[in-house]
């Protein structure tokens, strides 16, 4: 211990002396280098002999164009460096895995997503056996190799067995969006049997190849701009019957004969062709909260130039206080799903108010 105190002790008494120049000043060890660039200077190029081949090499670090004259003294500052671009891709369509399952997430509504995966099926030559887009189903007919378009079949891996295939496509969790589930089977050739669809993939390389060529697909569409059917939009989650039922002393329903998938799509989509503000929904509750006093929102709307200089449109106090609040609720009875215009859970709306709304979604869920 006496032997470091002393080390310790000689060390600060030679740093004091005037006589260790060179491990302190401008020329010594420890000096500051920030500005030893500013020295650099520029020499000949490196010569290689004839016979050896060069490869161009590009500087990590280049110098600044910005310096135009090495020899400047003084204080200089750094040019801040350029920000970065990135550009983050983000596709359409996503596939999604589980255990025992796999399908195709959609940020398209699913009237537009069954749309497109018919088309994809037909132009690859297969056959449409059963159509059903109030269901978002379609299946096709028994197809042989030579059917289906080649380049398809060589994806596919395709013998000479028949293949069947049946897409469903499905509302996703998120408003607008959709699940798209396929399931495929197959029979020997030139056979009659009748195949029953199982409840879980039996050929699970094929689905999986039909799955991936069907994403790929959709996103060249999506790219190219191509148009989507309005016809086939509006046919899609259609209900087969509306009915507006109007019973001695009670409040006016609407009855619609699908499911409750269905009911839910169809009916968002009734609300924004009628021009109703949705401000909020709960899908588990069946709920679509609407304010009848505005229109409906559109993203892509902008404020116009008075608006943006006076402050933004109306204000806020100002929507709020003509706001007319009610909820659209849906719920299941007897296979049929009842939609009703309610302003809470223990208050129904006005029975001219419900009508007039009620028949509003009605003419546009046709």
């Amino acid at each position: 211990m006496k032997r470091l105190a002393g080390l310790s002790t000689l060390a600060l008494t030679i740093s004091a002396t005037s006589g260790c120049g060179w491990l302190w000043g401008d020329d010594g060890y420890f000096r500051d280098r920030g500005s030893d660039y500013l020295q650099a200077h520029q020499v000949a190029p490196m010569q290689v002999p004839a016979d050896v081949q060069l490869r161009p090499v590009e500087p990590l670090l280049p110098i600044p164009h910005q310096i135009a004259d090495a020899r400047v003294t003084g204080e200089y500052e750094v040019p801040r460096p350029q920000k970065l671009v990135v550009t983050i891709e983000e596709s359409e369509f996503s596939l999604q895995t589980s255990e025992d399952a796999r399908w195709l997430v959609a940020m398209r509504a699913p009237s537009q997503v069954w749309s497109a995966a018919r088309q994809f099926f037909t132009d690859n030559g297969f056959q449409i056996a059963e159509d059903r887009p109030q269901t978002g189903e379609f299946t096709t007919a028994w197809q042989t190799p030579d059917q289906i378009a080649p380049a398809l079949v060589r994806e596919l891996g395709l013998q000479q067995n028949e293949t069947r295939v049946r897409v469903r496509v499905e509302p996703g969790v998120q408003r607008n969006t959709s699940e798209i589930y396929l399931l495929s089977v197959q029979r020997p050739a030139g056979s009659t049997a009748d195949v029953s669809w199982p409840e879980r993939a039996v050929n699970q390389e094929l689905d999986r190849v039909l799955l991936d060529e069907l994403q790929a697909n959709l996103t060249r569409s999506v790219e190219k701009g191509d148009s989507v059917s309005l016809l086939a939009e509006r046919d899609f989650d259609a209900p087969s019957r509306v009915s507006l039922i109007e019973a001695a002393g009670s409040h006016p329903v609407l009855q619609l004969d699908t499911d409750f998938n269905r009911a839910w799509s169809s009916v968002g989509r009734a609300l924004e062709a009628s021009d109703i503000r949705v401000d909020d929904l709960d899908r588990s509750q069946g709920i679509y909260y609407v304010n009848l006093a505005e229109g409906a929102e559109n993203p892509d709307d902008e404020p116009g130039f008075f608006s943006r200089l006076f402050g933004g449109g109306a204000d806020k106090e100002e929507i709020e206080a003509r706001a007319e609040r009610y909820q659209v609720r849906l719920g299941e009875a007897d296979g049929t799903v009842r939609v009703t215009l309610v302003e809470d859970v223990d208050t129904p709306a006005p029975a001219d108010v419900a009508r007039r709304v009620l028949n509003m979604l009605k003419d546009n869920l046709g």
